[in-house]
């Protein structure tokens, strides 16, 4: 089944109509309780997105001319007849009617880019000025990317090729398309080259986005979505494409909310049925790295270790402390360190003795595993993507495709290159400021570099003899325990908090090391997968997995009126349990129920109406799964992993006195599991047949290559070439007004700030023989905060190792305060000039072509001048330090940076782990 649903455009038969309703409707006609819409990822290439638009814009011309001459031609005929022109005057609007308001699709078709849709809200009143300034200013920021670590890249290289699985279809085609529609002499400017790429080809504005938006029945419904503290670069781009509109503030009118972290229980207590969120309440028991562990470790001490070997043996630090002792004296070698509740290889080393690790910290000490699987002499772990659609019952997929990341450096296991992430971390967010890091420049080199894709690493190693079947069915088996182990506590909240059982869904992302037996771990798991995309292959995967993923979880395509309707109605069941109620109709209430649907034959009577909820949406659900492959329930999952759950209530055991102490006792018991495993994979031949999730198949959907109809041009905004003449010219305007007394803005202060050290960042990646490493640390340490430096790597006189490392390490943790920088810096706002200080226009001017000579002045100038620091500091604050003066020269300013900064007590603590360098002499190699 080709991923995200897509009906590959292979020749000009083909008809790929905005104005068809039903290529974006599936499930059930619009307006149906069952509809839901259709996401699909070729429309995210600008050029499919133009040429379709012109095409239909060209028929719909061309209609509205015969219907007009229609119309004088009918008014004509019946100029004589009073009573039948009124009937003719109203004939369009009923034919309108019929035809789903076709006219009103024409109007949108027709581009008229100086108007904007009343109903549609104007973006740029949402959008923080400094991310429009930044957007505009930042040269790293050149990819979708929320890091923007990407070097640009040429034109040609932005430029894609529209492309399907089997063959690279030209450019040309879509002018044949043109031509054999007859309309190319009505479009002879808009005519796309293959060669030639006009000045809008290489970059989507949003304001292209919403134009080709309003075409969607998304927009017409207006079915709204809403963003909170996450990644919404591409997930924006796919929602604005598809119609949706966002909505802003506190306001919970919203039919999907993407948050990206947990959500407030009010919020999910009062859900409408219509409403989707991408989380679970109490989904922290399988994200949590000390709660995933221990919620495992428990059921390896009820069901048994041999069943649930499927994380390495871990500690909770401190309260395990004693514990790690004693088993570091059975089986010596080398022990991981993880922050409890950090993501994206923040906070990470290793150690080869609990003795080298703080006891004033909480973490999770894992054994680290010492024979991992390499790739060309480098080790790879996996990202692999897992959507639960419900806990109770639950329904799991797997997506076909994943990311395997490779460590930039080859991997040795001796002791001396403990400290360096780069060989034993494969996190992207480490390894992406090495200097030997290679991006794949092409979707379709899925092996190529330090990132690949799942099913390049499985056709790698099926080359090589490898048992890839089973390599798959242990990952699978791996995925459903974890879940299992923690589904207890979820079921628990959804049970408490959630209304309706379609409500939440939640994508998760499953980190896996393999090792050399090619037994697979499981190291964590991420609440919110990062969805920025850097590279072709990035934005191939995951605007394929997310275009898959809002399609099966299936948002409603309810009208205005319709969603008012359920909101009054919805009203009155709510309550502060929201258990869900069985309910046991009458067998006449049944048939007559079915008969009314159409489908007697297809519905079990024995089942009560909540039991033919849930069997009904896991099928309409599994109809639309487009790449995901359900691995749990399957033809055998009851087999497998009955023993595991209670035979009342279906639900996983996971505390050997669940019946006696939990929410289940005075509420009826139904085992929705069972249910609908003997319904989806019953034998009686009913009129269903049998899912066809079986294990060959689900083998060889992971080993192909991701099907995609159409190569997603990977392209940014252009940034502004910077002169180097004008930016002279204006620092010494800029100069001239801060010696005469104008002062920055804490907002002008910290943006220039923020652009200076973007210029650092890049000196650290691109040339490893950097100076400024140890001033960098040295800030970091002092400044504290969020970003902080491993103990291990805090002094950096006692590191002396190959310099193209120690720069991508210094890189990451001056990339992480970046990223927390520049999310505080959203909240400065210059709405008007004030007196005394710059004008916002012209020193908008000066960034724009700024240098970090002429930045690094500016800085320098305005701290010796004023004497204050609004960039790290607020005027009013109580323990601001005194300024330090600034030696002049080249760097002078970032020599003085860390002289800016209060000494914290991190920093008095360095001397207490200078030992660890020291102590780890004592074994150079652990085997």
């Amino acid at each position: 089944m080709p991923s995200s649903l897509c009906e590959a455009l292979t020749n000009s038969s083909i008809n790929f109509d905005y104005q068809k309703e039903d290529d974006w409707i599936t499930s059930g006609k619009l307006g149906s309780r069952e509809a839901v819409l259709v996401f699909r990822t070729n429309i995210l290439n600008p050029k499919i997105r133009k040429t379709l638009s012109e095409k239909s814009s060209a028929q719909a011309l061309s209609e509205t001319k015969d219907n007009k001459d229609e119309e004088e031609s009918v008014l004509c005929q019946n100029a004589n007849k009073t009573e039948q022109k009124g009937s003719t005057s109203s004939e369009p609007s009923s034919k309108e009617a019929l035809n789903g308001g076709s006219t009103q699709q024409k109007i949108y078709l027709l581009k008229k880019p100086q108007q904007k849709c009343d109903n549609r809200p104007d973006k740029s009143t949402f959008t923080s000025p400094f991310k429009k300034i930044l957007n505009r200013y930042s040269s790293s920021d050149t990819s979708i990317s929320s890091e923007g670590e990407e070097p640009a890249r040429s034109s040609e290289s932005k430029s894609r090729v529209l492309k399907t699985s089997q063959n690279t279809i030209n450019i040309k085609l879509a002018e044949d398309i043109t031509k054999e529609s007859g309309y190319e002499s009505m479009t002879p400017a808009k005519s796309i080259s293959n060669t030639e790429v006009s000045e809008e080809d290489p970059e989507v504005t949003s304001e292209d986005d919403d134009e080709s938006g309003v075409n969607m029945p998304a927009f017409k419904l207006k079915i709204t979505y809403k963003f909170h503290q996450t990644e919404t670069k591409l997930l924006r781009k796919l929602f604005n494409v598809h119609g949706l509109t966002e909505i802003q503030g506190e306001s919970n009118n919203f039919n999907l909310l993407w948050t990206g972290v947990h959500m407030k229980l009010d919020i999910v207590r009062n859900l409408a049925p219509y409403q989707r969120v991408n989380h679970f309440p109490r989904s922290y028991e399988l994200t949590r790295k000390d709660r995933l562990y221990k919620n495992i470790e428990r059921m390896q001490h009820l069901r048994g270790m041999k069943h649930f070997d499927i994380v390495p043996q871990s500690f909770v630090l401190p309260i395990e402390s004693r514990d790690l002792v004693v088993a570091h004296n059975k089986h010596r070698g080398p022990w991981i360190v993880k922050p409890a509740a950090s993501s994206r290889g923040r906070g990470i080393f290793i150690v080869n003795s609990p003795d080298q690790i703080p006891q004033d910290e909480q973490a999770v000490v894992s054994k680290y595993i010492v024979d991992p699987l390499c790739i060309d002499g480098h080790k790879c772990d996996l990202r692999v993507y897992v959507l639960v659609t419900s806990f109770d019952p639950l329904i799991i997929y797997l997506y076909e495709e994943g990311i395997v990341r490779l460590a930039t450096v080859k991997y040795d296991r001796h002791a001396d290159n403990l400290w360096n992430p780069c060989m034993h971390l494969c996190n992207y967010s480490i390894n992406k400021y090495h200097s030997d890091y290679i991006r794949s420049s092409d979707a379709q080199d899925e092996d190529v570099g330090h990132k690949w894709t799942l099913s390049a690493l499985l056709r790698h190693l099926k080359l090589q003899s490898c048992d890839t079947r089973q390599l798959m069915l242990n990952i699978e088996d791996l995925i459903i325990k974890a879940v299992l182990a923690c589904a207890q506590s979820i079921i628990s909240a959804c049970r408490m908090f959630v209304p309706n059982g379609n409500n939440c869904f939640e994508l998760y992302g499953f980190d896996i090391l393999i090792d050399n037996a090619l037994k697979p771990w499981l190291l964590e798991v991420n609440l919110s997968p990062s969805m920025g995309v850097d590279s072709p292959l990035d934005t191939k995967v995951k605007s394929c997995l997310m275009a898959d993923l809002l399609t099966c979880v299936g948002i409603p395509a309810y009208s205005p009126e319709m969603r008012s309707h359920y909101d009054q109605k919805w009203s009155r069941f709510r309550s502060s349990s929201c258990q869900r109620q069985a309910t046991f109709p009458s067998v006449s209430q049944k048939a007559k129920k079915s008969k009314k649907k159409g489908g007697g034959a297809a519905i079990n009577l024995n089942l009560t109406g909540e039991e033919q909820r849930i069997l009904r949406n896991a099928r309409l659900q599994y109809s639309r799964r487009g790449g995901f492959v359900r691995i749990f329930p399957t033809d055998d999952s009851m087999q497998r992993y009955g023993n595991f759950l209670d035979s009342s209530n279906g639900i996983p055991i996971s505390t050997p006195t669940v019946q006696s102490q939990t929410f289940q006792t005075p509420i009826m018991q139904h085992n929705y599991n069972q249910m609908l495993h003997q319904n989806l994979y019953c034998k009686d031949g009913g009129r269903h047949k049998q899912d066809d999730n079986s294990e060959a198949d689900r083998i060889w959907q992971y080993e192909r290559a991701l099907e995609t109809d159409s190569e997603i041009p990977f392209v940014k905004k252009p940034t502004v070439e910077k002169c180097e003449v004008e930016g002279r010219r204006l620092r010494k305007v800029m100069l001239k007004k801060i010696s005469n007394g104008s002062e920055l803005t804490p907002f002008q202060a910290r943006q220039t700030f923020s652009l200076y050290l973007e210029s650092v960042l890049r000196r650290l990646t691109e040339d490893p023989k950097d100076i400024h490493e140890k001033i960098i640390l040295k800030f970091l340490n002092k400044f504290g905060g969020s970003v902080k430096p491993p103990v291990m790597f805090r002094n950096m006189q006692n590191i002396k190792v190959a310099s193209k490392a120690r720069s991508a390490m210094v890189a990451k943790l001056l990339g992480d305060f970046l990223e927390n920088y520049k999310r505080d810096t959203e909240a400065y706002v210059d709405s008007f000039d004030h007196f005394g200080m710059i004008p916002s226009s012209a020193y908008n001017q000066f960034l724009t072509h700024a240098q970090e000579s002429d930045l690094e002045a500016v800085l320098t100038l305005h701290t010796n001048v004023t004497g204050i620091m609004p960039f790290l500091y607020n005027r009013c604050g109580l323990s601001v330090p005194p300024t330090p003066p600034i030696p002049s020269g080249l760097y002078g300013f970032l020599r003085a940076l860390p002289s800016m900064v209060t000494s914290s007590g991190m920093a008095r603590e360095l001397s207490k782990y200078d030992g660890y360098f020291k102590s780890y002499d004592k074994e150079k190699v652990f085997l």
